[in-house]
């Protein structure tokens, strides 16, 4: 007998377990707690995740995800947009956003440079970040990125690409310590971070 009564069931499992931190005892577990739902939830669940691929974009000027062309934030006439936070990742926007201390928009690199897992300047959105910059004056860019080796390597290649497109290039205040994720800091130590920025010293 196979290792699962079903060949549905341990497709589920499979797929399941292709998730990061999912070993497949955990798969199994929800995978059977998936089954135990009403039909139209398990529809529902799966109707949800197929979305991620079909209907979600990313924003044609910061790279955040969004539901069209556009991100809510640029597209919002409230937002500073003479501040661009340069940031790794999408969580790190929902994590700046979190504190409620900044009103600017954002550019999201997708990543940061690290030659040990084969990432480079190309790889990210720095071009795009350059062409904001050459299309628009009297910028405020903001280098929040994480305090580790790469972080930090990062912020001083974008400097140096960015030098003279910016009116100026600041970064988070060092209540974040060495080494640290944004994505892990506390909303208070981050929004205070981005409050005390100070000019970026490569």
């Amino acid at each position: 007998m196979n290792e699962y009564p079903s060949k549905v069931l341990q497709e589920a499992v499979e797929a399941i377990s292709s998730l990061p931190g999912v070993g497949a005892r955990s798969a199994l577990r929800l995978a059977l707690h998936l089954l135990r739902q009403p039909s139209e939830n398990i529809h529902h669940f799966a109707s949800s995740v197929d979305a991620l691929a079909d209907k979600v974009h990313y924003c044609s000027t910061c790279n955040m995800i969004a539901d069209s062309e556009q991100c809510g934030i640029c597209s919002d006439g409230r937002r500073d947009h003479s501040q661009i936070c340069v940031v790794e990742s999408v969580r790190d926007v929902m994590s700046i956003e979190a504190t409620g201390q900044y009103n600017g928009v954002y550019h999201v690199l997708g990543g940061i440079i690290s030659p040990i897992n084969g990432i480079g300047p190309g790889d990210l959105s720095i071009d795009k970040l350059v062409e904001r910059l050459q299309n628009q004056s009297g910028v405020e860019v903001i280098l929040a990125l994480s305090g580790d080796v790469e972080g930090e390597t990062t912020s001083f290649y974008i400097y140096r690409k960015i030098e003279g497109l910016a009116a100026r290039i600041s970064t988070l205040a060092r209540g974040l310590g060495f080494g640290d994720d944004l994505e892990y800091a506390d909303s208070l130590t981050l929004g205070r971070s981005i409050v005390n920025r100070q000019e970026f010293r490569p």
